[in-house]
């Protein structure tokens, strides 16, 4: 593509880079992208909006108004039966599809750890996670409703989640199991992982990490994306830079007591650990605040051996398959399920093959 002349001495002298790099971004539009859906655009947009009313975000009863919507959808067009059950202590949701359970799937299962940043959206996360992928995937969903602050702390969540995975040994194989989750449940999946592999339990045979990375920041999920996508997926202004002396700080209350370079926090941390995770399947957005984690996360699992696959929707913000009506939902639904499927099953082990796709 040209450019004039006039154009590039404009845009240099409108980008101001300070000498260590920092780039300040002058005010521009950035619009809905076209390679989104119609169905797309106007999510993307109604969100956008939503994002900036404060009656859609407060809590009601583990259902954020956000939500509400999305999860009757759900329950409209996905014939799933729910049942209570509590599984190695930790109460939890068992999803099963009324069409029944798939033939291959007979001896399958999947832990879906819920998001809500470690603070709420139980069960309504649990339900926007798990129904989908029960239905579409013809598979066991149990989604584990693991403690979360203001009570909890880390690790907490790890602890039950192991609980509820030794309790799921007892009758299957550990390649038969798959656990996944988004945003907070996406992160705890990867620490889940860190956390067997400190205490002696074996691989489960696939994971995903949906919505989320495995690194952490005093800002967030850290790198780019903590500055760049906010804005244009979330309706807000990014964090201000880390003031010095807050890099021990994690952003989550539940983490209040730890530290972003425990490597049972953040597993990025440690090349070790990560050499020896299972196939690893990861999801985010153009416009995800968690992208450059998600991308991050992918690049070193690769670097260390491990199938990693990471797929990135254009032009879509955090959790955002969360609405079924929308194309790119159901897209991902599928990548989700077709990944389990191929995975589960398989001889557990370290390391494997990296792609990206």
């Amino acid at each position: 593509m040209n450019v004039s002349g006039a154009a590039e001495s404009s845009n240099r002298r409108a980008i101001e880079i300070s000498p260590d790099g920092a780039v300040v971004v002058p005010q521009h539009t950035v619009p809905i992208s076209e390679f989104l859906s119609p169905e797309g655009q106007a999510y993307v947009t109604q969100h956008l909006h939503d994002m900036q009313n404060p009656r859609m975000l407060g809590p009601d009863n583990g259902i954020p108004p956000l939500l509400v919507g999305f999860l009757n959808r759900q329950h409209e067009l996905f014939a799933v039966e729910r049942r209570e059950i509590e599984i190695g202590g930790v109460p939890a949701y068992e999803y099963r599809p009324k069409q029944g359970i798939a033939d291959r799937n007979r001896e399958r299962v999947l832990i879906n750890l819920h998001g809500g940043g470690f603070i709420g959206c139980w069960p309504a996360c649990a339900e926007l996670e798990s129904i989908p992928v029960a239905a579409v995937g013809q598979i066991r969903v149990i989604s584990l409703n693991y403690r979360q602050a203001p009570k909890h702390r880390f690790p907490a969540a790890s602890e039950d989640v192991a609980a509820a995975y030794r309790e799921l040994l007892r009758t299957h194989r550990p390649q038969d199991i798959g656990i996944y989750g988004c945003s907070a449940g996406g992160m705890l999946t990867g620490m889940a992982v860190a956390w067997f592999q400190k205490h002696g339990l074996p691989n489960p045979g696939a994971i995903g990490i949906l919505c989320a990375g495995m690194t952490l920041a005093s800002n967030g999920f850290g790198g780019d994306a903590a500055y760049t996508t906010l804005p244009i997926g979330e309706a807000r202004m990014p964090p201000p830079p880390p003031s010095e002396g807050t890099k021990g700080n994690l952003p989550l209350i539940y983490f209040e007591d730890a530290s972003l370079d425990d490597p049972l926090v953040a597993p990025a941390n440690s090349p070790e650990l990560l050499r020896k995770f299972p196939p690893t399947l990861i999801v985010s957005g153009t416009r995800a605040f968690e992208l450059s984690s998600a991308v991050h996360t992918h690049a070193l699992l690769t670097k260390y051996g491990v199938d990693a696959r990471l797929h990135v929707w254009e032009g879509m913000f955090h959790g955002f398959f969360y609405n079924v009506d929308v194309p790119e939902s159901r897209d991902c639904y599928d990548v989700i399920v077709r990944f389990f499927d191929r995975e589960l099953g398989k001889p557990t082990s370290g390391a494997g093959r990296a792609s990206a796709r």
